[in-house]
C-alpha cells in the first residue's frame, strides 16, 4: 500500500492532544514534529508544568509554550499559534482539534478522557489498554453514536497484530494462531549459562541442551525450558491484556487462561504453536498466545513484535518460500509470518490518521466485549488494603492475571483486573481465590464503573446492568 496516496488530502493538518506525556506520549510529540500530515500543540498530563516540560524535551522551544488553566487560556494561547501545556483534558477538548490521544495508562483517569473526547466530538486513540480492557466496546459503541470513532493504536501490538491478522484473512490464509512476542528478549549466553531479560541476568545451569528444539516434544521441551528458567518471570498482565484486546476484535480465541508464553527461538514458533496432532502445543487452531524470544546476544529480536501461524496448504510453494528463508515449521505443515516491530508513538500517526481522515479504526469496526481480564490473589489479602496498581507494567502486588469469558458486572463475578486495581477490599480474599465484584469497594462516581455498566446493558441485555 502507497501511505502517500492512501492519507493524501486537501485538508489541513490533522490536529491533535496528547493526554499523558510518559515514554509513548513523549515519543508521539517527538515524531509530530517531524511530520506534515498531522500537528501536535496540545500536551495534557497531571499538571501544566510536566506537560510543558514533555514539549521542550522533545525540542519545543520554551518561549513558544503556554501553560494553561482554563479553557480561555487555551483558547488564547490556540489562536496566538503556541503550544499548550494544560493539566485536564476538560480544559483543551474544546478546542479545534481532530483526535485526543489517551496515553495515561490509568484506569479512571483514561475513562473519564475516552468519555470527555467523544462528548466533544473527538475521535479517540486508545493507548491505554487498561481502560480498553474493560470498556473498550462501550467507548467505541458510543463513538459511533457521535459520528466519530476510538481505535487502538499503532506501534502498539494489538493494532498491529489486528492488521496483520487481518491481512492474513483477506490472503485466504487459515491462521493457526497469532499472537506477539513478549517485550523483552530471552537472551542466552550458553558459555555462562545465563539469560539476560529487561537487564536482569540469571543463571541458568538447567538450561544446557535445552537451546534448540530439535527433535524434542514440543511440550516436554517448552516445560523444561520454563523450569530451568524460573527465576525470570514468564507471564506478564500486559500481554495477557493485550492479547485480551485482539480477542475482542477478532474471531480468535485462548487455549488456556494463562496462555502457554513458550520460550522460543523465532523459527521455533510455527513447531511450537500448532496443534498437538501435528507436534505442538494448542488444544485446536485460531488461537492466541505470545512467545518469549530466545536468542543469543548477536541473534536477530523479535522486537516485540506480532506474528501468524498459518497452514502450509501447497508444498511446493512452501518448500519454495523455506529455500527464501521463511519460517516453516518441522513437520512442514505450518509457517510463521513474523512482523518484528512496534515503535510505540513513533508510528502512532497512522492510527490518528486513519481515525480523522478516514473515520476508521485500525482495530474493530464495531468490537465486541468476548473476554475479561480478571485477577487472582497470590498470597491472602485482608480486608482494608488497597490494590495498588503500580510499576512498569501496572501489575497489582499480590495478584496475577488471568482470562475468562467476558460477564455483566455482579457480586459473584469475577471483577475485571483494572477495575479491581487502586480500589479497596472490603473482605478477606484467601490466596488462590478469584477477587469479585463483592470483595471491592468502587466509588459509585467512577466514570469506569459506569461505562461498565453501560457496556454491560448494550452487550449482555438490560437486566445485566441491574
Amino acid at each position: 500500500m502507497n501511505y502517500h496516496r492512501y492519507f493524501a488530502t486537501e485538508r489541513p493538518p490533522v490536529e491533535t492532544a496528547i493526554v499523558g506525556t510518559g515514554s509513548f506520549g513523549r515519543s508521539f510529540l517527538l515524531q509530530a514534529q517531524h511530520m506534515k500530515a498531522m500537528n501536535a500543540r496540545v500536551a495534557v498530563d497531571v499538571d501544566a508544568a510536566t506537560a510543558a516540560a514533555a514539549l521542550r524535551a522533545v525540542g519545543v522551544p520554551a518561549e513558544r509554550i503556554r501553560q494553561c488553566a482554563s479553557a480561555e487560556e487555551a483558547a488564547a494561547a490556540w489562536q496566538a499559534g503556541d503550544f499548550i501545556a494544560a493539566g485536564d483534558l476538560a480544559h483543551v477538548v474544546g478546542l479545534p482539534i481532530d483526535v485526543v490521544i489517551e496515553a495515561t495508562g490509568h484506569p479512571e483517569a483514561g475513562a473519564r478522557h475516552g468519555d470527555l473526547a467523544i462528548a466533544a466530538g473527538r475521535h479517540v486513540v486508545m493507548v491505554s489498554k487498561e481502560v480498553d480492557s474493560v470498556v473498550g466496546p462501550e467507548l467505541a459503541r458510543r463513538a459511533r453514536e457521535k459520528g466519530v470513532v476510538v481505535t487502538p493504536v499503532d506501534g502498539d501490538q494489538p493494532s498491529l497484530l489486528i492488521g496483520l491478522i487481518t491481512w492474513a484473512e483477506v490472503l485466504g490464509f487459515e491462521i493457526i494462531a497469532a499472537g506477539k512476542s513478549s517485550e523483552y528478549d530471552f537472551v542466552l549466553d550458553e558459555a555462562e549459562s545465563s539469560i539476560t531479560s529487561n537487564g536482569r541476568t540469571v543463571a541458568v545451569p538447567g538450561f544446557a541442551g535445552l537451546g534448540r528444539l530439535g527433535d524434542a516434544p514440543a511440550v516436554e521441551r517448552v516445560a523444561a525450558r520454563s523450569c530451568a528458567a524460573a527465576a525470570l518471570p514468564q507471564r506478564a498482565v500486559p500481554d495477557l491484556c493485550e492479547l485480551l484486546l485482539v480477542a475482542n476484535a477478532t474471531d480468535l480465541t485462548f487455549d488456556r487462561p494463562d496462555l502457554h508464553a513458550p520460550i522460543a527461538r523465532i523459527d521455533e514458533v510455527a513447531s511450537l504453536l500448532c496443534p498437538a496432532e501435528d507436534g505442538g502445543l494448542l488444544a485446536g487452531t485460531g488461537r492466541l498466545d505470545v512467545f518469549h524470544c530466545l536468542r543469543g546476544a548477536g541473534e536477530i529480536s523479535a522486537a516485540g513484535g506480532v506474528f501468524v501461524v498459518v497452514r502450509c496448504t501447497n508444498e511446493e510453494t512452501w518448500r519454495i518460500l523455506a529455500e527464501k528463508g521463511h519460517l516453516v515449521s518441522r513437520t512442514g505443515n505450518h509457517a510463521t509470518i513474523l512482523l518484528p516491530r512496534h515503535l510505540l508513538g513513533l508510528e502512532a500517526a497512522t492510527s490518528v490518521l486513519e481515525a480523522a481522515i478516514h473515520g476508521a479504526s485500525t482495530g474493530a469496526a464495531v468490537p465486541k466485549p468476548r473476554y475479561d481480564l480478571v485477577a487472582r490473589a497470590q498470597r491472602d489479602l485482608p480486608a482494608g488494603s488497597v490494590l495498588v496498581m503500580g510499576g512498569h507494567h501496572h501489575t497489582i502486588d499480590g495478584a496475577t492475571a488471568e482470562l475468562r469469558p467476558a460477564a455483566p458486572l455482579s457480586d459473584t463475578a469475577p471483577a475485571p483486573f483494572y477495575l479491581a486495581a487502586n480500589q479497596r477490599l472490603v473482605r478477606d480474599v484467601r490466596q488462590g481465590e478469584l477477587i469479585t465484584m463483592a470483595d471491592i469497594e468502587v466509588p459509585e462516581g467512577s466514570v469506569l464503573l459506569a461505562l461498565r455498566r453501560s457496556q454491560d446493558a448494550a452487550f449482555f441485555g438490560a437486566s445485566a446492568a441491574a
